[in-house]
This record gives C-alpha cells, sequence and structure tokens, in this order.
C-alpha cells in the first residue's frame, strides 16, 4: 500500500511563476492515494486557475473567497487539524515572511497558524530575493520552529538570471513529503544499509565485466525503506536511476569497492540488502591501455571477487542484526537460493527467476520467493518491483521485532 494511501495534504500554492509545478505535484499526490486539498493566496490565482487543481485531485481548489463563505472562520481550523502535512509550494518570500512573523493576512497563512501537523515550504525567488538578508533571516525563524526547508534549487531564473533560488522540480519535492511521511514508520531510527546495480569488473581503460541489472529493485528497496521511517544508505554500482530523496548514497563500481563500502558503511546498521548483482569474477590482469583489435583477440584469464554477504556474516562482531540476500538464477531456483541461504548464514533470501521475461532484470515487475532457515517459503506474485520491496521491508520489520 502506497504511503500516501488516505494521508490527508494541504498544498498552499503563492505567487510565483513557478505555481504551473505545482499542478503537475498535486497530480502526482492524488495518484498515489493521498487526499489533497489546494489553497491559493490571490497572487497564485493570477498565475494559475483554482479550476486547474480541481482538475487534478477532484477536489475545489480553495482560494480567499471560501474563507468569507459559508464556513468562513472555521475553514481554516478544519483543514489544519485534519491535514497530515501543509506544503507551500511554491513559498515567495512574502510568504516567508510572513509565516516568520506570524501574520494571517490570506486563507493559507491562517490555516498554516491553525495546523497542527508539519510545515514544508519550498522556496521560489529571484537570486537576489533569495540571498537578502531579511529572507535569510525569515528562514532561520523557521527553521527553528522547525519547518522543513526544501531547497531552492540553482539555475535560471524568470528574470534571466543564474543563480539560486528556483524551486525544486515536483518529482524531487514528491520524495521531500514522503519522507517526511514516513518518518515515524516501522524502521523508525533504525539504520539500514542497501546495496543496488551491476558492479563492473575492468578489463582495461575503456571496457568492463558486468551483468544487465538495472538497480531498480535496491533502489525500490532503498525507497521502501525510507517510506518505513528508516535511516538508509544505499551502496550504489553504477545505473542511471536518481537516488530516493533522503537516502545516503556511496557510488561504487567494483566488487572490492562494494565489500570496502558496506564494510564501512554498517557500523551501526541494523540490517543489510543485498540487492546488488555483484560479479563472482574479475580479470586477473587489468590492461594499462585500451586493448585494440589489431593486436588480435586477447587471452583472459579470471579469478573469483571478494565473497561480500560470506565477509559479513562471518564476522563476530558489529555485523547487522539482519542480513537478507538476494539469488538471480536462471535454472534450479529455489535450490541454489536454499544452499546460499544456509552457506551465506543468512536471515532472509529473495529468490528471483531471471529467465522469465516479465520479471528479474531491466523491467519494471518482479516475481520472487522468499526463503527463511527455518524452511518457511513464501511466493509472492507478479508486482512492481516497489510493491515486492514494500513486502521484503514488511519482514525485515518483523525480523528485526523478533
Amino acid at each position: 500500500m502506497s504511503i500516501f494511501t488516505s494521508k490527508h495534504l494541504i498544498l498552499g500554492v503563492t505567487g510565483s511563476i513557478a505555481a504551473y509545478k505545482a499542478a503537475d505535484l498535486a497530480s502526482r499526490l492524488t495518484q498515489e492515494g493521498a487526499v489533497v486539498d489546494v489553497i491559493l493566496t490571490p497572487a497564485a490565482e493570477k498565475f494559475v486557475s483554482p479550476l486547474t487543481f480541481q482538475s487534478v485531485t477532484m477536489r475545489k481548489g480553495l482560494t480567499d473567497s471560501d474563507l468569507w463563505g459559508g464556513e468562513a472562520h472555521v475553514l481554516h481550523v478544519r483543514l489544519g487539524h485534519e491535514a497530515d502535512l501543509l506544503v507551500i509550494a511554491p513559498c515567495t518570500t512574502n510568504t516567508i515572511a510572513k509565516l516568520a512573523h506570524g501574520f494571517a493576512d490570506n486563507l493559507l497563512t491562517i490555516t498554516a497558524l491553525a495546523a497542527r501537523c508539519p510545515l514544508l515550504i519550498a522556496p521560489a525567488m529571484d537570486v537576489g530575493m533569495f540571498t537578502h538578508p531579511a529572507t535569510q533571516e525569515n528562514l532561520a525563524v523557521l527553521g527553528r520552529r522547525g519547518v522543513i526547508i526544501a531547497g531552492p534549487g540553482e539555475g535560471r531564473m524568470a528574470s534571466g538570471l543564474t543563480g539560486k533560488g528556483r524551486m525544486l522540480e515536483p518529482g524531487e519535492l514528491f520524495g521531500h513529503i514522503r519522507l517526511i511521511l514516513g518518518r515515524n514508520g516501522k524502521l523508525a531510527g533504525r539504520k539500514v544499509v542497501v546495496t543496488a546495480g551491476g558492479t563492473q569488473e575492468p578489463l582495461d581503460p575503456v571496457r568492463v565485466l558486468t551483468n544487465r541489472s538495472s538497480g531498480k529493485q535496491g533502489y525500490a528497496l532503498a525507497q521502501a525503506a525510507l517510506d518505513a521511517g528508516a535511516q538508509v544508505t544505499l551502496v550504489s554500482a553504477p545505473t542511471s536511476l536518481t537516488p530516493p530523496v533522503g537516502t545516503r548514497v556511496v557510488s561504487v563500481s567494483t566488487a572490492q569497492e562494494m565489500l570496502e563500502a558496506v564494510l564501512a558503511e554498517f557500523s551501526g546498521a541494523e540490517a543489510l540488502l543485498m540487492a546488488a548483482a555483484v560479479a563472482d569474477f574479475r580479470p586477473n590482469t587489468v590492461a594499462g591501455e585500451k586493448l585494440k583489435k589489431r593486436d588480435g583477440i586477447p587471452r583472459l584469464e579470471l579469478e573469483a571477487v571478494p565473497d561480500i554477504l560470506s565477509a559479513v556474516t562471518n564476522l563476530q562482531f558489529k555485523k547487522p542484526r539482519v542480513v537478507v540476500g538476494f539469488a538471480a538464477e536462471s535454472r534450479d531456483l529455489l535450490e541454489n537460493a536454499e544452499v546460499k541461504l544456509a552457506s551465506k548464514k543468512l536471515d532472509m533470501i529473495v529468490a528471483n527467476d531471471i529467465s522469465s521475461t516479465d520479471s528479474g532484470f531491466g523491467v519494471d515487475t518482479n516475481r520472487v520467493t522468499l526463503l527463511f532457515p527455518d524452511g518457511r517459503k513464501e511466493k509472492l506474485p507478479l508486482a512492481g518491483k516497489a510493491e515486492i520491496a514494500e513486502e521484503i521491508i514488511e519482514r525485515l520489520a518483523v525480523l528485526l521485532e523478533n
């Protein structure tokens, strides 16, 4: 189930050209299952209409006219007390000043004062306005009160100037929102290390031995752990994916680098999820120059790479309480997974058949079986990798509790 399901969010939109991006954010949140009430300031209505937000949220876009309408003085109280999170995106320097000094001259600011939920703001303004001492002091005041400030980013402004002041893109704000919603989840306060992607073993300065892992399942696990409130370190081999907002990312390339990173990062960690597709072999000699076709077909001699799971589970001290392995197999799936589960002394192993066209490497779905040391086996139906990750994190939470 999505972390957004049945969550009540208020999205405040203020008078910035970035207001058009708020419609995309509102749409994404609604599609994920959130109930989204949008409040527009009078200045925001100059850029985008309430009907735009009603079209994507299926709920009336609220304006100052509603403050003086039938619900009058109780509307802002109801909104403020029902909400799980108040997001103001974009948040102009004027609204930042009002929030810092407790002004309540429109429906949005009066709702912010009445709210009993976390407040996230996404500043959006020209670079000079953002760097002005008054704005910086106001942001500092809000930060001390516990307001979460996301951004701003850097780039070209509507004025034509380039600098810091752009509102974060909706996708990144979406990540900040889910990070806040998940911070009191089942893994709150627990540190989890996740590995992802396919390692690369160099042949020469240009070529590598690698595999077809996209990293999607590992990155989905990192996101699911964040949604459950965990502090997540993501040890990632090269991939085109964007890390989830809130992860601490350690980038590696080879199996040796991944081993060193895992050993360095799991100090204090309660769980290791070894989802990376780590090479089994590497060239025993790496050519110093690019191998040329004219020199003939090279003869490659391979050697075994370090076994990360064995290195972790054989430690006597400081190893994670729960270690989860993954078995990507093209034949004898369960038999091979059972051998790995026992030989690596794992607490759970996730087995998936990579010979199937709808699961495994490179696709967005997976079909896995979870195996446990006591002989239990749980076969999960074909599902998106995000849903598979949520199921794995559910089992992880139970293992940590037990």
